[in-house]
């Protein structure tokens, strides 16, 4: 009884509730049992009068839902809401529940305190007294505790399974929604695919038990299968698909509206006793409120996951410097989904941004916080700015979300010609690096707050990679659980990529001999490893493993430049003896096009010294350095004008084009698709 009262005083988020038994001579209510209120209180209603104006008297006098307003215990509710125990003679006793707000339940709290009130009457009336009826007793109280906490509509189904069936003897449960004049089947135990395939997606019309008993409202039971042919002879189909013999067909109202069936089915012809069908009726009404409220959850959670699905990269691209793979997993309790997120982007030169984030907290609006962030991310990286620089005006964003709003980040550079990787922290630990060798690295530095706390600038640190490495980057959910703190997480995850290298070569860098590293595999590995259980964690990760390799000398090619007209002309002269190396000639014409043009405006707007440097990649990139901050820009210009046309030469003759700034100076910079691959020419 009490687990009865406490489910109704949850469902109306009331301070307590009143269990009164009927006398049925005097048509007095006694109190038989209280959940949540102070016994001095609770004494003021213990005895109950049919001449006393209260919600207890009031619903047992008419039959129905009661609401009066007013604190009529004198604990500061806001009024009672009260439901007759109906049994066979009329009303058998009363549930009542002392609400904290001004107003009166809605439709959908008055429906649930229904099902609660009758599956509480059916006890007061049976009250079994034998072995099987005090197990079903127990298991009864156990199942309105469990789909109190039933989250997911599998959940709802697995607690029907484990509470229901056992008790009653049963061989087989299905449970099926009605959608757009559909059966659906959300979960079933004992029936064959053949079965579950027939009866999903058939128009419920076509199922006339189905139509029948959502019509009436009210359950069917059939002790063989001959009984069920009687009243439905076009039934045969589905009878002969089904190993079944005798059904109890449980219809399941929410809100006053049908929303499906709950069927308990046996392998046996069997009879129902009146016990047996007030039982199920009654907790047919629970798991139609608990389905309803998980339904909501599920497409609630499904819209959730599809925001996030959309937000994160679909792929990762496969740079010329860098190849990754990447996991997201949401949370298996609580909201699901969260602001972890990952990402992977090209820049100019070969060099890629590798970028992982947590925007704190859980839910949708993180979920979109996260988007909005990865998306000026992506932006801010178009621009080829600093870590540094990025990370302050990525703070400047979260900052203009309001005071509510934190999340980590970390921004990488690698730059493939140099073999440095440049980062900066906002509150996230740096990359674990893996070597060649299966050695595991973790650079100890002190990271800045996180975005939205920190106070700009932020610091910048340097890595200098070996020729082939891996970059381990994730957010805390990967290592951090209720049962480990971050520092025996991060130990967990440099052991199990020491072990994963040392055991299997492909998940080494630096073996051309096996190939590349498996990246999916290591990611899938490591998952499994710190997170076995992913149903029971309660945060959501993100983990991005790059493999990263450096460009070999014989692809590169710089050259300095003298800071007067003779630069171009030396320019062009080094691109063709470069390009004939390469054998590229046929780039030779364009090339030296592009290069006269930059050197040429180097020359006569920007300051020394110059400089000229030639990657050979997927693409063939060329770039112009020189000692000055100013910005190129694409003039429109007209028939009349005799120059200004320089720059659209440029981006007419590149695949792509841009400028990047240095420290002392800046980078023009442009690409040239090749028309053979790297294995071609030997690179």
């Amino acid at each position: 009884m009490r687990l009865a009262l406490r489910q109704a005083t949850t469902c109306l988020g009331g301070l307590g509730s009143l269990l009164h038994r009927r006398d049925p001579g005097t048509g007095r209510l006694s109190l038989t049992a209280s959940d949540g209120l102070p016994p001095a209180s609770v004494a003021v209603w213990a005895d109950l009068g049919e001449e006393r104006d209260v919600a207890p008297v009031r619903a047992v006098r008419d039959g129905a839902f009661a609401w009066v307003p007013g604190d009529g215990l004198g604990i500061g509710a806001g009024g009672t809401a009260a439901v007759p125990l109906l049994g066979p003679g009329g009303p058998v006793g009363v549930l009542s529940v002392l609400t904290a707000g001004p107003g009166e339940p809605d439709a959908t709290q008055r429906s649930f305190l229904r099902t609660v009130a009758a599956w509480t009457g059916a006890h007061l009336v049976n009250a079994p007294g034998g072995p099987v009826g005090s197990e079903r007793t127990v298991r009864m109280n156990e199942l309105t505790v469990a789909l109190a906490e039933a989250v997911t509509s599998q959940d709802v189904v697995r607690t029907v399974a484990r509470y229901v069936v056992p008790p009653f003897g049963a061989d087989g449960l299905l449970v099926d929604v009605i959608e757009s004049g559909r059966v659906h089947v959300v979960d079933s135990t004992g029936y064959p695919d053949s079965f579950i395939r027939l009866l999903n997606g058939m128009p419920y019309a076509e199922h006339p038990v189905i139509t029948d008993m959502l019509r009436t409202h009210t359950a069917l039971f059939f002790e063989s299968p001959e009984e069920f042919l009687r009243p439905y002879p076009f039934g045969r189909t589905l009878l002969e698909a089904s190993p079944m013999k005798a059904w109890a067909f449980l219809p399941m109202v929410a809100s006053g509206r049908n929303i499906g069936g709950l069927t308990l089915s046996f392998h046996r012809p069997r009879s129902f006793s009146d016990e047996d069908r007030t039982l199920l009726t009654t907790l047919s009404g629970l798991v139609g409120q608990a389905l309803e409220r998980a339904r909501l959850y599920d497409a609630e959670h499904t819209r959730a996951q599809e925001l996030q699905r959309g937000l994160l990269p679909r792929t990762l691209p496969r740079l010329p410097a860098v190849s990754a793979a990447a996991r997201y997993l949401p949370a298996g309790r609580g909201e699901g989904v969260g602001g972890d997120w990952y990402d992977l982007i090209p820049l100019s030169a070969d060099r890629a941004a590798l970028v992982i984030g947590d925007v704190m907290g859980h839910g949708i609006s993180e979920a979109a916080t996260m988007g909005r962030l990865r998306t000026a991310v992506r932006t801010l990286a178009d621009l080829d700015m600093a870590p540094d620089e990025l990370l302050g005006h990525l703070n400047d964003v979260v900052s203009e979300l309001g005071d509510d709003f934190y999340a980590t980040c970390l921004y990488a550079v690698f730059d493939p010609v140099t073999r440095l990787c440049t980062f900066s922290l906002a509150g996230h630990p740096p990359p674990v690096v893996v070597h060649p060798d299966g050695s595991v690295h973790f650079p100890e530095l002190a990271g800045d707050p996180p975005l939205g706390a920190a106070d700009p600038p932020f610091e910048t640190h340097e890595l200098r990679l070996p020729e082939d490495c891996l970059l381990v980057l994730w957010t805390d959910g990967l290592v951090e659980s209720a049962g480990r703190d971050f520092d025996e997480g991060l130990e967990e995850l440099k052991q199990v990529l020491a072990d994963a290298a040392a055991r299997d070569p492909r998940f080494r860098p630096g073996r051309p001999e096996h190939g590349a590293p498996r990246l999916d595999d290591l990611c899938d590995l490591v998952t499994s490893a710190l997170l076995p259980d992913r149903d029971r964690t309660t945060d959501d990760a993100a983990l991005l493993i790059a493999h990263t390799h450096g460009t070999s000398a014989e692809d590169i090619a710089a050259f300095d430049l003298p800071y007067d007209p003779r630069a171009a002309g030396q320019a062009r002269a080094h691109v063709r003896g470069q390009l004939a190396a390469w054998g590229l000639e046929d780039l030779v014409v364009s090339t030296e096009l592009l290069v006269s043009e930059l050197v040429g405006n180097a020359v006569r707007h920007a300051r020394g010294p110059l400089g000229l440097r030639l990657l050979r990649s997927r693409s063939l990139i060329c770039e112009v350095y020189d000692g000055s901050l100013t910005t190129p820009r694409i003039r429109r210009t007209t028939y009349t004008d005799e120059g200004g046309r320089g720059l659209q030469l440029v981006s007419a003759l590149s695949r792509r084009w841009g400028a990047r700034y240095l420290r002392d100076g800046k980078c023009i910079w442009t690409e040239q698709e090749l028309e053979r691959t790297p294995a071609e020419w030997g690179g």
